[in-house]
C-alpha cells in the first residue's frame, strides 16, 4: 500500500480538492465564509486598492478558510471516535471553533483597515 507521503503531487492534489469539496457541500458556515470572500474580491475589483491590501485579504481569507476546514475536520474525527457527547471532545470541538472565530476576528479586522485607508483616500 502506497502512503499519501509517496504519491505524486497531482493525487495529493486530488485529495486536498475533495476535502475542499466535502467541506462546501458539508458545511453551511464554509459556504457562508465563500460567498463573503466573492463578496469581498467583486468589491476590490470596484475598489481597486493597491495590491498589498489584496495580499492581507488573501492571506485573512485564506486563513478563514483553513479554520473552517480544520474545525470541520475535527470534528469529524471527533464524531468518529466518540460519538457519545464527551466533555473533552467539547471542549476539543470548542478550541476547533474559537480558531474559526479568531481568523474571522482578524479578517474582519483587516477588512475595517481597508475601509478607513480608502476613506482617506477619498
Amino acid at each position: 500500500m502506497r502512503t499519501q507521503k509517496n504519491m505524486s503531487l497531482m493525487s495529493r492534489m486530488r485529495f486536498a480538492f475533495a476535502g475542499v469539496a466535502h467541506g462546501l457541500r458539508g458545511e453551511r458556515s464554509l459556504r457562508t465564509q465563500v460567498a463573503m470572500l466573492l463578496a469581498v474580491l467583486v468589491a476590490l475589483l470596484i475598489l481597486r486598492p493597491a495590491p498589498v491590501w489584496w495580499a492581507l485579504v488573501a492571506l485573512a481569507s485564506s486563513t478563514v478558510l483553513a479554520a473552517e476546514l480544520f474545525n470541520t475536520a475535527i470534528e469529524h474525527l471527533s464524531d468518529h471516535l466518540h460519538p457519545d457527547v464527551h466533555p473533552q471532545i467539547r471542549i476539543v470541538k470548542d478550541c476547533a471553533a474559537a480558531a474559526v472565530l479568531i481568523s474571522s476576528a482578524g479578517a474582519v479586522g483587516v477588512a475595517i483597515a481597508l475601509v478607513v485607508e480608502l476613506l482617506h483616500r477619498s
